[in-house]
């Protein structure tokens, strides 16, 4: 049997090894409710616009700042580290075995917001990578680890990401399974970033 890394897969492989279907989406208002933002909000992630701009100013920042400097802030501050939704992070997966394909698919994951309150729901996976990366490069990873909670649940949430821009992605269940790619965020774009701190408070009011 053949055994694969998830984070040496392409899209292509993906589509192939797990019959994943692509589609586009425009719009976040199509499956999210986003709300004003306070002015403390506002303020909070203008900071953190500015201490991730200090660091790529000299050089690239690599994956565990990029996780550091963005992703953990925006997550504090868009509520998923309040009781139900608890974090976990670099987790293996459950290794996938293609039949088919005589193939099984293992990884690790960055991280994980889950709410434990409804027998573990998946409710957000991030996969990160450095700021030089395009985010394109973690939507092999992501989606393997997604097809796992697949198996349990009807959606999910992705986001990948190298901190300064994030690609949102809402994972269906289905026959074939479907993701959709959202609109593109970047943190250091004004009302790109209002609208990402939005659409990650959107999706920890789902958990």
């Amino acid at each position: 049997m053949a055994i694969l890394q998830s984070k040496n897969l392409s899209i292509g492989d993906i589509h192939r090894l797990f019959g994943y279907q692509r589609q586009y989406n425009d719009s976040f208002t199509s499956l999210l409710s986003l709300e004003l933002l306070s002015e403390f909000e506002r303020q909070e992630l203008l900071q953190i616009r500015t201490d991730f701009d200090n660091y790529i100013i000299e050089s690239k920042v690599l994956e565990g700042l990029v996780k550091a400097l963005t992703v953990f802030p925006l997550m504090r501050l868009a509520g998923f580290y309040r009781s139900p939704i608890k974090m976990a992070l670099e987790e293996n997966i459950a290794d996938i075995v293609i039949e088919d394909e005589d193939t099984k698919v293992t990884g690790r994951l960055d991280i994980l917001a889950i709410n434990k309150a409804k027998s573990y729901f998946w409710v957000l996976v991030i996969e990160s990578k450095n700021s030089e990366v395009a985010v394109s490069a973690g939507l092999p990873q992501l989606l393997t680890y997604a097809y796992e909670c697949l198996q349990h649940q009807k959606s999910v949430w992705g986001l990948t990401t190298n901190g300064r821009e994030y690609q949102f992605v809402y994972i269906q269940q289905g026959n074939p399974p479907i993701y959709q790619l959202m609109p593109s965020l970047n943190l250091m774009e004004s009302e790109r970033a209002v609208e990402l701190l939005q659409v990650l408070k959107a999706i920890c009011e789902l958990g």
